[in-house]
C-alpha cells in the first residue's frame, strides 16, 4: 500500500510584503516534503521526485495588491486583531519577522501571549518562531577583556545587552522563550536572532550596491572607521534556518542565525565597489549617512554595530544548505548577480549603423537620453582612453610596475598609429580601445549604444570575439541585443549635408568630395560576400531596419516609438527621491508660470474688451444722437404742410365749435362738437 504523506503544514508570516518576510515566505512556499532532511544533501534532493509542497502559506500585507510575490495562499489586509486570531488559530507554525518594522514587535507580543492563553482550545500542537536581530547583543562586552576576538556564540545569550533602541525587541524575546517553557508539547517556542540580511536584491546594504552600480560617485562611501565586523546571513540561508527549525524542532529554543563570516563594513563595501563599481572607497564621517533619505535609521543602526558571532548550533544540529556560508564578501559575485536579476538592473546594449548622415548620432543620443545608457562614439572614445592613459602614466611613473607599463605601451601605440595613419586608428587597436569601453564598469552596469561601429564583418569579429581567450566569453558579455540599421536614399543623405550648417560640416568632415567617398565605400561594404549584418545573424542578433525620410521632429518621435516598442522599457533605477522633488518643483514652478501668464493674458484681454466697449459706446452715442438730430429735422420738414393746412382749414372751424359748445352747453359735449364739425366741414359745404 503506497504511504500517504502529510498534508502540508500551514504556515503564517507577518508583512509577507515586505523584503525579508516576502523571501522567507517564498523560500517555505517553494520547500517540498523532506528537504534537507537529516543525511540528505542537495544533490541528492535534485534527484527526489517529490514535488509535493511541505507548507502552505498565509500571512498579512500592508496594502491589498494583485501581485503575490510570496506566493502565498491567503493574503490579509489590515485585519483588526479579533480576526487576526482566528487566522493564528488555524496555523501549525507562527512566524513573526520583526528585523524590519519595529510596530511589529508589540503585535508579536499580542499574539504568543494571546495564543498562549488560548492553549486549551490548540486543536493540535502549535510552533512560534520570533526572527529577531543581533541589535540585541548590540552592546555586550566581550565575553574575556583579554582575548576581544572571541565570538559570541548561541549559549551566551543570556548575557546579552541590547541597543537603546532594541530594548523591546530584546523583552520579546525573553517572553518568547519564557511561554515556550510551559507547555512544550503544545506550545513550542523559538528565538533566531538574524545578523544583516542580504541577498535577492538587498536591503540593509542597498544604497552601497545602488550607489556602485549607478556609478554617479567616483567611490563608494564608508561612513565611519568601517573597522566594525558585522554580521551578516543571506536572506535565504535566513530562510533556511527557520525551515530547519519547523521540520526538525531542536532542543535550544534560541539560535544566531548569523554566517561564519566575520567581515568589517569597510571589507563588504569594498567588495561592492569592485564588482558594481570602480573599485575605490571613501571613508565618510557616520553624521553624513543621516543626511542620506536612502538610508534609514534602522538600517545606520545595523550597520555600525560591532559584533564577532558565531552560531554553534546552526553548524552542529541542522543541515543548512547554506548558499553563503563564507558571507557576503566571498560570495559577493553570486550576490551582485542575485543584485541585478531581482531589481531588474540589466544591462541595454544596442548597436546604431547606417550610412554617414543618416542620423546615426542622434538617434543614438536619444536612445541613451530615454534608457540611460552610455553613448559609445569612436571619436570620443579614442580621446577618453589616451587621457586616461596618460594620466595612469603620469600618476605613476614606476615603469617597474606591470599595469604601468602596459598602459604605458598601449599609449606609446596609439599615438604612433593616429601619427601614421592621418589619425585613424588600426583595426586591432580601434577594436581593443571599442571593446575596453564597452568592458568598462558603466557599460557592463547600464549597457550601451555603439554608435556607427562596427562597420565591416571583419571589425565585428575584431571586436567581439576575443581569439586571445580560449573560451569566447568576452562576446557574451558585449555583444548587442539589438541593432537598429537606419538607411535613406543618397538623394535624401546629399541633399541633408548641403543643408547642414558648416561648423557641422567641418565636425564631421562632411566636405563634398569627402562625403561622396565615404557614402560610395558604404555602399560598396554593403555588396560584399560577408557584411556586417551577416556576423548579427550568426548570433541570432535582431536587426530592425529604420528607412529615413524626413529630419522633421513628428518622424524622429516615429523612429523612437519603434525602437521603444522593440526593446521595452528600461531597466534601470526610477529617478531618485531629489529628482522626484526636484521634477515637482519644477512642475509646480511651470504650474505658477503659466498661471501667472494666464492671469496676465486675462487681464490684458478684459483691459482690450474694456477699452473696446467703452470705445463702441461712445462711437454709439455719437451715432445715436446724430440719428435723433435728423430724425427731428425730418419730422419738422415733414409736419411743416400738415400744420399749415391745420391752422387754415381746422383750427378756425374747431374753435368755433368750441365756442358754440360752450354757449350751448350740451349733456355730452363731444358728441356735440363732433356733429358740429361734422356739419360745418368746409369740403362738404
Amino acid at each position: 500500500m503506497e504511504k500517504m504523506e502529510p498534508p502540508p503544514k500551514r504556515v503564517f508570516v507577518n508583512n509577507i510584503d515586505s523584503y525579508s518576510s516576502k523571501h522567507i515566505a517564498k523560500f517555505l512556499s517553494d520547500s517540498v516534503v523532506g528537504a534537507y532532511g537529516e543525511g540528505e544533501d542537495e544533490d541528492e534532493l535534485l534527484d527526489s521526485s517529490s514535488t509535493d509542497k511541505a507548507f502552505e502559506i498565509v500571512g498579512t500585507v500592508s496594502e491589498t495588491s494583485s501581485e503575490n510575490p510570496a506566493n502565498a495562499k491567503e493574503q490579509y489586509c489590515q485585519l483588526t486583531r479579533e480576526e487576526l486570531l482566528p487566522k493564528l488559530m488555524d496555523c501549525d507554525v507562527i512566524v513573526y519577522n520583526i528585523t524590519q518594522h519595529q510596530d511589529q514587535v508589540e503585535e508579536a507580543f499580542w499574539a504568543v501571549t494571546t495564543l498562549q492563553n488560548e492553549l486549551d482550545n490548540f486543536p493540535g500542537p502549535k510552533m512560534f518562531i520570533l526572527v529577531s536581530t543581533v541589535m540585541t547583543w548590540a552592546c555586550r562586552k566581550p565575553i574575556d577583556p583579554e582575548d576581544e576576538e572571541r565570538p559570541f556564540t548561541d549559549e551566551d545569550f543570556r548575557r546579552q545587552r541590547p541597543h537603546p533602541n532594541f530594548k523591546a525587541h530584546n523583552d520579546l524575546e525573553k517572553w518568547v522563550i519564557k511561554l515556550g517553557k510551559m507547555n512544550k508539547t503544545m506550545f513550542s517556542t523559538y528565538v533566531v536572532a538574524s545578523g544583516m540580511q542580504y541577498g535577492m536584491g538587498e536591503r540593509t546594504f542597498h544604497y552601497f550596491f545602488k550607489t556602485s552600480w549607478q556609478g554617479l560617485k567616483p567611490q563608494t562611501p564608508v561612513f565611519g572607521e568601517g573597522t566594525n565586523i558585522v554580521p551578516t546571513i543571506h536572506i535565504c540561508d535566513l530562510a533556511s534556518v527557520i525551515q530547519n527549525v519547523i521540520e526538525h524542532r531542536p532542543r535550544p529554543y534560541y539560535l544566531l542565525a548569523v554566517d561564519f563570516s566575520h567581515n568589517t563594513l569597510e571589507e563588504i563595501i569594498q567588495a561592492i565597489s569592485n564588482v558594481l563599481g570602480s573599485g575605490k572607497i571613501e571613508k565618510m564621517p557616520v553624521e553624513e549617512a543621516y543626511l542620506i533619505r536612502e538610508i534609514s535609521e534602522l538600517e545606520l543602526y545595523y550597520m555600525t554595530v560591532n559584533l564577532r558571532m558565531e552560531s554553534a548550533h546552526l553548524k552542529e544540529l541542522l543541515p543548512i544548505p547554506w548558499q553563503c556560508e563564507n558571507g557576503l564578501v566571498e560570495n559577493i559575485n553570486q550576490v551582485a548577480e542575485e543584485y541585478r536579476q531581482n531589481r531588474g538592473l540589466l544591462p541595454i546594449r544596442i548597436c546604431v549603423t547606417g550610412p554617414p548622415a543618416v542620423g546615426k548620432s542622434t538617434l543614438a543620443k536619444n536612445i541613451c537620453d530615454h534608457y540611460k545608457l552610455h553613448h559609445v562614439k569612436l571619436r570620443p572614445v579614442i580621446t577618453e582612453t589616451i587621457a586616461q592613459l596618460a594620466e595612469q602614466v603620469a600618476n605613476d611613473p614606476r615603469t617597474e610596475d606591470e599595469s604601468t607599463a602596459e598602459a604605458q605601451e598601449l599609449l606609446s601605440s596609439l599615438n604612433k598609429s593616429l601619427e601614421e595613419n592621418g589619425g585613424v586608428l588600426e583595426e586591432d587597436l580601434l577594436a581593443r580601445v571599442v571593446r575596453d569601453k564597452l568592458m568598462s564598469k558603466p557599460c557592463r552596469n547600464q549597457g550601451f549604444v555603439l554608435d556607427g561601429f562596427p562597420k565591416t564583418y571583419d571589425e565585428a569579429k575584431e571586436l567581439f570575439e576575443n581569439e586571445e581567450e580560449e573560451e569566447d566569453v568576452t562576446s557574451n558579455k558585449i555583444l548587442p541585443e539589438f541593432v537598429f540599421y537606419l538607411d535613406a536614399s543618397d538623394a535624401f543623405l546629399r541633399e541633408r549635408v548641403m543643408n547642414l550648417p558648416e561648423a557641422q560640416v567641418q565636425e564631421n568632415n562632411y566636405t563634398p568630395a569627402n562625403f561622396l567617398k565615404r557614402q560610395a565605400r558604404y555602399r560598396h561594404r554593403n555588396k560584399q560576400d560577408a557584411i556586417v549584418s551577416d556576423f548579427y545573424d550568426k548570433f541570432d542578433i535582431p536587426m530592425m531596419k529604420l528607412v529615413v525620410t524626413s529630419s522633421d521632429e513628428p518622424d524622429c518621435l516615429q523612429l523612437m516609438e519603434k525602437i521603444i516598442e522593440t526593446v521595452g522599457p528600461p531597466r534601470n533605477y526610477g529617478p531618485s527621491i531629489e529628482e522626484l522633488e526636484e521634477e515637482e518643483r519644477r512642475i509646480v514652478e511651470e504650474k505658477r508660470r503659466e498661471e501667472m501668464q494666464r492671469k496676465a493674458e486675462e487681464e490684458e484681454r478684459e483691459a482690450e474688451e474694456a477699452s473696446e466697449r467703452a470705445a463702441r459706446w461712445d462711437k454709439w452715442s455719437k451715432a445715436s444722437e446724430e440719428l435723433k438730430r435728423q430724425e427731428g429735422e425730418m419730422l419738422e420738414v415733414d409736419t411743416a404742410e400738415m400744420r399749415t393746412y391745420l391752422m387754415e382749414h381746422v383750427m378756425p372751424t374747431l374753435s368755433q365749435g368750441l365756442v358754440a359748445c360752450c354757449a350751448a352747453r350740451p349733456q355730452d359735449p363731444v358728441d356735440f362738437l363732433a356733429e358740429y364739425l361734422l356739419t360745418n366741414n368746409p369740403h362738404f359745404l
